[in-house]
């Protein structure tokens, strides 16, 4: 028996509560089962319950065995003091609050239905599946989906909001500079994110817009602070970059010795930092109120037209300083455009409409579902589960969601799908 199950049975009340008594012989009658708490302290606050003839409102307290009450030392925390009821499947212990007062213990053993008992035990059967319900994921009804992948992608929208905030709090509520941060490490991709945003966080964002007034300086700023201008080419192009660099980095006074230095390996040359960064400067280069233009965007046509940018011309025709091939324009490719837009101008126009107190969730998921899946394992193996369940951005970013926090952490009693199934209503 998992804790978990017993958070679902108090939660919605899926035992015999008509005949709910205390291991002590008193009647238990619920009248709220309290606020379920994620954090830190006792399972489920603010519960008002009637305990033989005294109605008590407090917390309640819930383990598999009663003995775990000591096992998590609560009996020496003022926290749970206030607990008015210890909710166990098994009653082998009294229990005792900080101050030595007893707690009424309830067992749920015999009072839940063997039906719901053996749903459960199926759930969790299939240890070896991808994920517990795979065979009867395909039966779960069109609404409870795509109800609950609604709500999933806006949670991812949240997890997104805690990396913005935290940059905002750095930059002093900075949107343009922290909008900077966040496009330098979607640039980067997975293998070079972290540098590219080092990068960009050791920047003011001031002397970046001041760059950005130029096509070589800007490119200039981004290679040298990246330490990617610490060689030596007998070529022109350059050499006029080392040069307008060692210029900005003696006039605002720069240093790149805590930037991450990008990576190459095993990277397609589409992928390059020489790449991603020479189309990071073009746009600054290209929009001068960036953000303006971003917030103000109310289509995803007006969006992929901002970022349609390439690089500066020498990178036509190479994807490393010294080696040249036959040019080639290196724009933007729509899956490109596709990831910026998930990563991050819909999380940060959310984070933006927040503060300002402008709800636009409803235009933002509008904007999400006109953006194709994207393709991953975890969304190709949702496809084979049932097919037509991902077909937008938003479904994409919801199934790597439920996967990842959901899924493989056995969390099925938090899920819409997992709730669905054990009450049999797939």
């Amino acid at each position: 028996m998992r804790e978990d199950f017993l958070h679902y049975l108090w939660k919605y009340k899926k035992f015999d509560f008509t005949n709910a008594e205390t291991t002590q012989g008193e009647k238990v009658l619920l009248i709220d089962s309290g606020t379920h708490n994620f954090n830190s302290g006792p399972d489920f606050f603010n519960a008002r319950l009637k305990i033989g003839e005294q109605v008590w409102a407090g917390n309640v307290e819930l383990h598999t065995k009663a003995s775990d009450w000591y096992f998590h030392q609560h009996e020496k925390d003022k926290n749970y003091d206030n607990v008015i009821l210890h909710v166990v499947w098994e009653d082998d212990v009294e229990v005792r609050r900080h101050n030595k007062t007893s707690i009424p213990s309830l067992s749920l053993k015999n009072l839940v239905d063997r039906d719901l008992i053996t749903g459960y035990q199926k759930l969790f059967a299939f240890s070896q599946s991808w994920i517990n319900c795979e065979k009867s994921f395909k039966y779960i009804d069109y609404f409870t989906l795509r109800h609950w992948q609604e709500r999933l992608y806006l949670e991812r929208l949240e997890e997104k909001s805690i990396l913005i905030q935290d940059l905002l709090l750095k930059s002093e509520n900075n949107w343009e500079a922290v909008l900077f941060q966040m496009l330098a490490k979607n640039f980067g991709l997975n293998l070079n994110g972290d540098a590219f945003l080092s990068m960009a966080q050791s920047l003011d964002f001031s002397v970046v817009q001041k760059a950005a007034q130029h096509s070589l300086q800007i490119e200039a700023l981004l290679f040298g602070q990246c330490g990617l201008l610490d060689r030596q080419f007998n070529i022109p192009y350059f050499n006029q970059l080392k040069k307008e660099y060692a210029y900005l980095s003696h006039k605002y006074k720069l240093t790149n010795s805590g930037v991450i230095r990008p990576k190459y390996f095993r990277l397609r040359p589409d992928n390059f930092p020489n790449i991603r960064l020479s189309q990071l400067a073009s746009l600054y280069f290209k929009h001068k109120n960036l953000f303006s233009e971003l917030v103000a965007s109310k289509s995803l046509k007006a969006i992929y037209s901002i970022l349609d940018i390439g690089t500066s011309s020498f990178w036509n025709s190479h994807y490393t300083f010294p080696k040249k091939h036959k040019e080639r324009k290196k724009v933007l490719s729509d899956a490109f455009k596709d990831l910026v837009l998930i990563n991050t101008i819909i999380p940060l126009r959310f984070c933006y409409s927040r503060a300002i107190g402008n709800d636009e969730v409803e235009e933002l998921l509008s904007l999400i579902e006109q953006i194709p899946a994207e393709n991953n394992k975890i969304v190709q193996n949702f496809k084979k589960l049932r097919e037509g369940c991902v077909e937008t951005s938003l479904q994409s970013q919801a199934m790597v969601q439920l996967k990842k926090i959901y899924c493989e952490a056995n969390k099925c009693l938090d899920c819409a799908i997992g709730v669905k199934l054990l009450q049999g209503k797939a």
